[in-house]
């Protein structure tokens, strides 16, 4: 624990001037430095409390906590304490759960032995595999404690257990390595459960903690045996001739000295192995078993203790797993190379201008993980867990302490902090040299939507401020691999990263977006020299887009154009307009500070502006002007045969002759319509639309897609987003009427993703009560009742759009930092706050209290010379 002097000499305060470009002395300019090793802080935060809710009784059931580092694999922590989504094979695997369990047993009291974890929630009484032949061999008909109470602080998650016949309160805290900056350290493939067990009794008691895991790595065919590690066990599979990816190793041990390990369970048929694992808890006994050479169905270690009255034991069960190969590879290899010249804006790889991130190379036909190359094998690993625990734990509580001292609404940090676990789940990968790549989502056994695809993950406003040098390999990856000669961009990257085909479309709003995130990797990098050589793909990127979706150089995308929605809007309309002017706002700032003539971009963006605004605005909001004739695109029956599932049927033939093309929205009013506007404003670009429009178009959006009750709302597609007496917004609604037959597809839909995106532009606009009614609404839905909520899904498990979430910061902040200009914006719509502040070099808090910003740097270091109060673009 820290006293407070020595958290005042950790903790060094700047005091900002609430002059809107007030200088902060020159002696300042140098930036704070803070070692990264951190120091001692202390383990609870006062302020969190209100942040965060804990959850009991039947909110429990659905909770799974993610633990694991990014791109390494995972395992969740349910809400009793249970171990599941076991997925650590480089792939999900929603339903693994593991025969683990941790146990107390103590000697001298009637039912004194019990699992470690709270009541199994109902739903896995019946209705899952297997459970119509009761569920064999699973632990859930063990005795545990009585009650459990859940309560998580990111990345850290922590249980309480009581039992009414026990004199213990037990409480679990599980985590992994989270340091904002330090994305290896938080890419590692490990994790830790500490276990307090106090005596709240008057005896002194004699008790033996246990950890028990069946060997779930087994595979049919393969080899499996269980190892020994010191004061624990390895779980181990060698796999089989045909799948030597399946090779894998898992280590459980513990840091005690009087720890005993049964390397080996009774091996019988039936149910033998866990009875007699169980026997040996009941009976409060200890049993010391050498490994055996293969076969061993599973293991257990054995710590005993006594405790005295008010007394509390800890064992740390550390938790590390190492999988090196996979057959994962995803895309197509072009036909012929490319000859690229950089300068022309053609750049096969980063390694061609000089942008590498990472001092390893990697050319092999699969998928491996990064920390393949960081380790050899899974001791190496433990090795490094047991060295590294005490300094990650440090920096790793100072980010969750950091974060939690924020003062925005508690449904705001909620929906903030409980989405940050996507960063730990199969969605995202880190291939071996260290890029990032990621899916979409999760399906229940592999990656769905595979690719970093672009118009899903321009929602992220993560990565770019907790990781950016991670969320620049994006950059890299955009427009190097998979941009070719002509600028065309492909929305999924190939697995491993390499150059593609480019047989598809090019997704306009990724496209266009991902110019507006190399603005702002600039900006929060502040590193010159990386834009200078990004610059010429930027400029082939917006070349191509001009030329395909708007060879009439209107300003305006007008051409049929592929989208977030899977399908192709025909003709002009305000969604990817907007990002279409947002990426010319960004080119043009680019351009300006390289010293580049931008006089042809600069009229586009002007007469885009007024196409958009006087053309595309019916007063109240953005629509679509369907346009599929005069166009340089075909008929749209030949445009579709290579469209997501629009090939026009004999009826839909008949339906083009009387409303024009599928999938469009026309007069509707869209959630996403002025999406563009917002990525522009978390790139810290000036708004790129007239601002009073663009709150139009965000009050009508509340006013008409956002439904506190769905129970009359009919949707075809995918309802169990949100369905029945739930509440949240529609990503497209038609209230002046002109529906289509069949408009885009998704539209009746619900996602996360998209409430948060409007909530927080809503916020930014001033109008914070209707952008917290959306998220209470979103977040109600996940309440650990009816769905996980650490786990926002649309098309899988932990969605990567769900992360537009860290855009709510900024929004009721203004909290904004430019790396280049060394400056700090503040911009707060909520009076007197607290946020917390990541940038590429440090982390910590902006205080704003009565017009005056205070910046406590916590981690690293962050150079500020100049303050900016109030909107500033």
């Amino acid at each position: 624990m820290q006293n407070k002097a020595s958290r005042r000499k950790f903790i060094k305060d700047i005091g900002l001037s609430s002059i809107a470009t007030g200088l902060i002395p020159a002696s300042l300019s140098a930036g704070i430095n803070k070692e990264k090793q951190g120091d001692d802080v202390t383990e609870k935060n006062p302020s969190s409390q209100s942040n965060n809710k804990n959850y009991s009784g039947d909110y429990l059931s659905r909770i799974a906590f993610p633990v694991g580092g990014m791109g390494a694999g995972m395992f969740c922590i349910e809400g009793s304490g249970a171990v599941s989504n076991m997925s650590v094979r480089n792939r999900p695997d929603v339903f693994n759960e593991p025969a683990f369990f941790p146990a107390l047993s103590i000697k001298g009291i009637a039912n004194g032995a019990k699992i470690l974890e709270g009541p199994v929630p109902d739903w896995k009484k019946f209705g899952q595999h297997g459970s119509a032949n009761g569920s064999g061999s699973a632990t859930t008909g063990l005795p545990r404690f009585h009650k459990a109470e859940f309560k998580s602080q990111f990345p850290f998650a922590t249980i309480q257990l009581t039992d009414k016949e026990l004199p213990v309160h037990a409480e679990l805290t599980a985590w992994s390595p989270f340091i904002p900056t330090d994305e290896n350290n938080s890419s590692m493939p490990l994790g830790v459960i500490t276990y307090k067990i106090t005596n709240i009794g008057t005896s002194t008691l004699d008790a033996v903690f246990s950890y028990n895991a069946a060997n779930f790595l087994k595979v049919e065919n393969g080899k499996n045996s269980i190892r020994s590690f010191e004061n624990g066990f390895i779980l181990s599979e060698e796999g089989t001739k045909e799948k030597p990816f399946l090779k894998s190793d898992f280590a459980i041990f513990t840091d005690d000295d009087k720890t005993v390990v049964d390397h080996c369970w009774f091996r019988g048929g039936w149910f033998d192995p866990v009875t007699m694992a169980w026997n040996t808890i009941k009976n409060t006994e200890l049993k010391s078993v050498a490994p055996v050479d293969e076969g061993a169905p599973g293991a257990s270690l054995y710590v005993p203790f006594t405790l005295a009255p008010a007394k509390t034991k800890t064992v740390n069960i550390y938790m590390c797993w190492y999988v090196p190969d996979t057959d994962q590879t995803f895309g197509t290899a072009p036909k012929e190379k490319e000859d690229c010249d950089p300068a022309a804006g053609c750049c096969t790889s980063p390694s061609q201008l000089g942008l590498d991130l990472y001092d390893k190379d990697f050319d092999g036909p699969f998928y491996k993980p990064w920390y393949s190359s960081q380790f050899k094998n899974v001791e190496e690993v433990c090795a490094y867990w047991k060295k590294e625990y005490d300094h990650l734990h440090r920096n790793t509580r100072l980010f969750s302490d950091a974060f939690y001292a924020s003062t925005l609404p508690p449904e705001v940090m909620e929906a903030i902090a409980y989405n940050l676990s996507i960063l730990k789940s199969p969605t995202v990968l880190r291939q071996y040299d260290g890029r990032l790549w990621s899916f979409e989502g999760c399906s229940d056994d592999r990656g769905c939507c595979h690719g970093s695809c672009t118009h899903v993950w321009n929602y992220a406003q993560a990565i770019p401020h907790l990781f950016p040098k991670l969320e620049r390999s994006l950059r890299h990856t955009e427009f190097c691999e998979d941009q070719n000669k002509e600028g065309h961009q492909n929305f999924r990257a190939r697995l491993p990263i390499k150059p593609d085909d480019h047989s598809f479309y090019a997704a306009a709003d990724g496209q266009l977006g991902g110019i507006m995130k190399v603005y702002r990797e600039w900006r929060i990098s502040g590193d010159v020299s990386w834009v200078t050589k990004m610059f010429p793909m930027v400029q082939r990127s917006l070349d191509f887009c001009i030329e395909t979706w708007d060879p009439k150089e209107k300003g305006v995308i007008e051409e049929p154009h592929h989208n977030t929605y899977d399908i192709e809007f025909w003709g002009p309309e305000g969604m990817c307009t907007s990002f279409y002017l947002g990426a010319l706002t960004a080119f043009i700032a680019m351009g300006n500070f390289l010293g580049k003539d931008v006089n042809r971009y600069e009229q586009l963006l002007s007469k885009g502006k007024n196409y958009l605004e006087n053309q595309l605005f019916d007063g109240e909001y953005f629509f679509q002007e369907i346009k599929y004739t005069g166009l340089k695109a075909g008929n749209p029956v030949e445009a579709s045969k290579i469209s997501m599932g629009g090939q026009y049927s004999e009826e839909a033939r008949k339906l083009l002759e009387k409303e024009g093309p599928k999938y469009q929205y026309g007069k509707g009013c869209l959630s996403d319509g002025i999406l563009g506007a917002w990525i522009a404003a978390m790139c810290g670009l000036k708004a790129p639309v007239d601002t009073s429009k663009i709150k139009s178009h965000l009050l009508a959006v509340h006013k008409y897609n956002f439904k506190k009750d769905l129970s009359d709302h009919a949707n075809p597609q995918r309802p169990s987003y949100a369905l029945g007496n739930e509440g949240g917004l529609l990503l497209c609604t038609w209230p002046k009427g002109g529906k289509l037959s069949l408009p885009f597809v998704y539209s009746n839909e619900v996602w996360t993703g998209i409430e948060h995106q409007v909530a927080s532009h809503l916020m930014m606009m001033g109008n914070v009560n209707e952008g917290l009614e959306i998220v209470n609404a979103s977040r109600k839905r996940y309440d650990g009742k009816v769905r996980n909520p650490f786990d926002e899904y649309e098309c899988g498990h932990w969605y990567a759009r769900a992360l537009s979430s860290y855009g709510y910061m900024q929004a009721l902040t203004g909290v904004r930092y430019d790396a280049v200009d060394q400056t700090l914006y503040v911009d707060s719509k909520i009076g007197d706050f607290t946020s917390f502040l990541s940038t590429e070099t440090g982390f910590g808090n902006v205080i704003y209290t009565k017009g005056k910003a205070t910046l406590k740097v916590v981690y690293g270091t962050i150079p500020v010379t100049k303050i900016v109060m109030g909107n500033a673009v």
